[in-house]
Formats: C-alpha cells, sequence, structure tokens
C-alpha cells in the first residue's frame, strides 16, 4: 500500500485488511537499515485482531521514495506527519531499534499523534562501533555480516525461524544486502550521533511498554535503564533467551506482549 507525503511515495503494510477508522490504529517502524517486512510475523496477526495497522517503510528504505532523512529528530517528526497522513492518530507505535527513538521523538514533538509506544530492543543511547560506522557506508556485505551476527542471541544462529526452511541469520543478511547504497550509513550515523533520548523521553506523556531481549547484544537490557527511568510508569517485558532481533527470534512471545501493551490502554 502506498501514500504521498511532500509528493514522495511512503510504501506500508496493512496485514491484508482495508483499513476501519472505527478500530485503533497501529504504526510499526523499522530499525537501521531495515524495512516494514521485520514485522511480517506480528502485522497480519494485528491487523485481524481488532486493529488497523500499517508497517511502513522510512523513506529510503523498501519501497519509499528517498533520501534516508539524516536525524533522528528529523525522523520522528516524520512519522507524526505520516500518522496524520494515514488518518490514524492517535495511533499506537510500535517500534524496533532505531524505530524505538523514532517513535519517542514523535511522541514528544506530536503528543497528539501518539497513544502509546511500544519500543521493542533499546538503550538509552545507540553508540556504533567505528568499524561497523565504516562498512555502514563503504562495505554493505561486512556491515550486513557483523550486524547479523551480533543483532541474533544463540539460539537463532543454529535455526528455530517460526518459517520452515528459513534462517534468521542469513534472513537478516539477505535484507540488508538489499539495502540502498546510502540508506544503512546514514542510519547507522544517525543513531550514533543521536544524544537526547533521554531529554525526549522525559516529555512523552503517553504510556510506555519495553520489550527486551535477554541476550540482546546490540542494546543490552541494562543499557535501556536510564530509558525506562525517564519514561514513568513505564513497563518492562524481559523476553529470555533472544537477542535485538525478537519479531523472528520469538514471534510468538513478542506478539503476545505486543498485544498486552496494546490491551492495557485500549479504549
Amino acid at each position: 500500500m502506498d501514500i504521498t507525503l511532500d509528493t514522495k511515495t511512503v510504501r506500508y503494510a496493512n496485514g491484508g485488511r482495508e483499513h476501519d477508522p472505527a478500530l485503533p490504529g497501529v504504526v510499526l517502524v523499522h530499525g537501521a537499515g531495515m524495512n516494514r517486512t521485520v514485522f511480517q510475523l506480528q502485522t497480519r496477526y494485528l491487523a485481524h485482531h481488532g486493529y488497523r495497522v500499517a508497517a511502513i517503510d522510512l523513506p529510503g528504505h523498501g519501497g519509499s521514495e528517498g533520501p534516508a532523512i539524516t536525524t533522528v529528530p528529523e525522523m520522528g517528526a516524520w512519522l507524526a506527519d505520516v500518522i496524520v497522513a494515514l488518518d490514524m492518530g492517535p495511533a499506537h507505535v510500535i517500534g524496533h531499534s532505531m524505530g524505538t527513538f523514532i517513535g519517542i521523538e514523535a511522541a514528544a514533538q506530536r503528543p497528539e499523534t501518539v497513544a502509546s509506544l511500544v519500543l521493542i530492543g533499546t538503550a538509552a543511547a545507540m553508540p556504533v562501533h567505528p568499524e561497523l560506522l565504516d562498512a555502514a557506508a563503504n562495505d554493505i556485505p561486512h556491515a550486513s555480516n557483523l550486524m547479523s551476527s551480533w543483532s541474533f542471541g544463540a539460539p537463532a544462529h543454529i535455526g528455530r525461524h517460526a518459517t520452515p526452511g528459513m534462517w534468521n541469520i542469513g534472513g537478516s543478511r539477505a535484507l540488508l544486502d538489499t539495502s540502498r547504497p546510502d540508506s544503512l550509513g546514514i542510519d547507522m550515523a544517525a543513531c550514533n550521533a543521536y544524544a537526547t533520548s533521554l531529554d525526549a523521553a522525559a516529555a512523552v506523556s503517553c504510556p510506555v511498554t519495553y520489550i527486551l531481549g535477554a541476550m540482546d547484544k546490540m542494546t543490552p537490557p541494562k543499557r535501556a535503564a536510564d530509558l525506562i527511568a525517564a519514561t514513568e510508569g513505564a513497563t518492562v517485558v524481559t523476553l529470555p533467551g533472544v537477542g535485538h532481533m525478537m519479531m523472528s527470534e520469538a514471534p510468538d512471545a513478542t506478539r503476545r506482549a505486543m498485544v498486552d501493551a496494546l490491551e492495557s490502554v485500549r479504549v
């Protein structure tokens, strides 16, 4: 599905159901170098269980026109505009990794557009190792290997994908390898430079749920502590035995945590 925002195409997945204005809206925001498909094992369920769903491609990712946006606050402003353009506000925003920062920024900048936040695999800061930062800009296959190796918990390295015949590591590499030449580098630089997550989180007034992976090496749960403290009254769910890519490592547990968060604030 496509919409046009500022003359540019924005691609999103609706989970196979047309939007019903009577249903609460859920907007899913992917992380660096990814696209809407990272939520494919949750999007359809939500769409067929009482929600209007839009799993979006950020600019310069998937089917959305570029260029990629260079700073996290600007990404947050763009997300708020997308929610309005989709007529889904206030929406429940589910973000993963860089997408968590984008959701926080949207909720802080434009609180009328965000009903609640579900933040998957996040931290107060996301510094990027210089080798990965350079590879993301200049050597996508190397960056893909580095990210895919570190993004999954130990069980996912030997199988256990929910879809028979699929391998988490291989799927991650394939997705990153097909990212546009400049988008991954821009995303990683934006994450590395973003230093105001705590200020933005302190300005968030909507309900917040954190879903963390106990084996996450990219954003270890302990690095989310300051962010959690900044969002007073937040709920924290830690999934055992999984890393950073919870949506594919533990799709059912991640879906249940998402639904629990959404149902807790549903009116």
